[in-house]
């Protein structure tokens, strides 16, 4: 049992270096802010050239299929609505003005 605790205290300790360590290094980076925002744009820029921009022919079609989409599921749930309330109106007896 005695191994276990000389363990601990040692794990804690590296722990408590770790945690100083990692804070002294965040303080020194913090100070370094060379060419904030153009380094900002920069990056930007690297990462718009990255991207795989889709043809007119792909967002033709992925468009058609999104309007496709949300036209089937509003008449859906139209539908669905209808039912439910035209149930209600039968069972409860009410009218909706």
């Amino acid at each position: 049992m005695a191994n276990n605790k000389s363990n601990g205290s040692n794990s804690k300790e590296e722990l408590a270096k770790a945690a100083q360590a990692s804070a002294k290094k965040q303080s020194q980076n913090s100070g370094k802010k060379k060419g904030g925002l153009i380094a900002y744009l920069r990056g930007v820029r690297q990462e718009f050239r990255k991207v795989v921009w889709p043809t007119r022919e792909e967002l033709t079609t992925n468009t058609i299929v999104v309007f496709a989409c949300v036209i089937f599921f509003a008449v859906a749930f139209w539908l669905i609505d209808t039912g439910f309330l035209a149930a209600l109106k039968g069972i409860l007896g009410i009218t909706l003005s």
